[in-house]
């Protein structure tokens, strides 16, 4: 029997429904797994019991009525401090909630807590182990929202992307990691630095969650993934520009999930992206860490002191750049958008690796998003599910990405990817 801080937010909302657990409960029980576990986890960056009773106490319903939800801690929360993962802002305490996180209350959910991320979301790490093997990273920088829903600490957690901060640390920490269509989640109250890619989604347990969540936020119909699906899909079979970067787990899995999807009926055609493609992801540290140079401006020119060394030398190489690459890197985003659209015309989505491989060793660094810059830059939803794990008994994910705007299709086929590989 599943323990009550393991259910999936659709089991645990429709327990709730029906009677059967009510949110204090609901609350309690993954009140009392963090305190077994966050001791060597150390998912949040900020959480108060007290209050986290009391939200769930006056909980309300709705499509996510009495269901805990974490905020990544470079979203604003009008209760709970925003600290965005630097000294610069300790103790900083916004007057209101971000807009995800209004949206979330307004459907029921519960704010548990404030999640760990990287520094502004970007590279320096924080604390976090990942759930699965303490000695590994959670990946990031989303990394207190995937290893908190793989941790049982909550079934819900916001996450952000830039190039792969909630695809790779969900794959690494074995939950379901969506990044939507690019805006499909307002981005005010956020501490947004790169304009051009910054992207909010979620982390759940299962990908019904996902849609369920997003639905539920965006008022947008993001489907049943659960429904069986009328017919098998045709799938591109995706390396990408960075393929040569993927470890021998990675390979043999995406040869193992290619034949899994074969077998239930799926149509599997290698494809090789446009070269526009590659020359995006060229681009992408260019334009990432040209915008965020701008946009942490007060930080780097009055309390460039508390960066840190490696963020800081980045936004140094950054503002010695030309404005001519942040243009041109824009524009090489757009064209890749045009080339890959064609690319997949005929598709119904797009199976390629959610990470290099497993979780690195140490939690000084968070792993490579080789596998993910693209997907961002372009602006698709994609999802990536587990699919079991790599030779050190750490988890590994498939990633499906769909078309923009065609978020639901996405999750339905990474639904029938997920069931296909048992």
């Amino acid at each position: 029997m599943t323990e009550i801080p393991d259910l999936t937010a659709t089991e645990a909302r429709a327990a709730i429904a029906a009677g059967r657990l009510s949110p204090a409960a609901l609350m309690e029980a993954c009140l009392d797994r963090i305190a077994a576990r966050e001791p060597e986890v150390r998912a949040f960056a900020w959480l108060d019991p007290a209050l986290a009773r009391r939200a769930a106490a006056a909980a309300t319903n709705g499509p996510l009525g009495g269901i805990p939800f974490a905020v990544k801690d470079v979203i604003d929360t009008a209760d709970q401090p925003s600290q965005y993962g630097s000294p610069i802002w300790a103790g900083h305490r916004p007057r209101s909630d971000a807009a995800c996180v209004a949206a979330a209350r307004r459907a029921g959910a519960v704010i548990i807590g404030k999640t760990v991320t990287t520094e502004f979301a970007t590279r320096h790490p924080g604390p976090t182990a990942n759930p699965r093997n303490l000695k590994h990273t959670p990946g990031g920088s989303s990394s207190g929202s995937a290893a908190g829903v793989a941790a049982g600490f909550f079934p819900l957690a916001f996450g952000t992307q830039t190039a792969g901060s909630i695809v790779r640390p969900a794959a690494y920490c074995g939950v379901v990691g969506f990044k939507p269509s690019y805006g499909t989640l307002h981005r005010a109250g956020m501490k947004v630095m790169s304009e051009s890619l910054d992207t909010i989604g979620v982390m759940a347990r299962s990908v019904a969650d996902c849609a369920l969540a997003m639905s539920a936020m965006t008022g947008i119909d993001h489907g049943d993934p659960s429904a069986k699906a009328p017919r098998a899909p045709r799938l591109a079979l995706v390396m990408g520009p960075t393929a040569g970067q993927a470890a021998p787990e990675t390979l043999a899995l995406m040869e193992r999930a290619a034949e899994a999807c074969r077998r239930a009926g799926a149509e599997l055609v290698p494809l090789d992206l446009p070269a526009a493609c590659g020359a995006a992801v060229d681009a992408h540290p260019h334009v990432m860490n040209m915008e965020s140079a701008e946009a942490i401006g007060w930080e780097i020119d009055r309390a460039g002191a508390q960066l840190s060394p490696v963020l800081a030398e980045r936004m140094g190489w950054a503002r010695a750049q030309p404005v001519a690459k942040l243009i041109e890197g824009r524009a090489a985003f757009a064209a890749a958008r045009a080339a890959y659209a064609d690319a997949v015309a005929g598709f119904d989505a797009v199976l390629t690796p959610s990470a290099p491989g497993e979780a690195p060793e140490g939690l000084g660094w968070t792993g490579d998003p080789a596998f993910n810059t693209l997907w961002t830059l372009l602006h698709v939803p994609c999802v990536t599910v587990p699919a079991g794990t790599g030779p050190r008994g750490l988890p590994l994910g498939v990633q499906v990405a769909g078309r923009i705007g065609e978020d639901a299709a996405a999750l339905a086929w990474a639904e029938w990817v997920r069931a296909a590989l048992g």
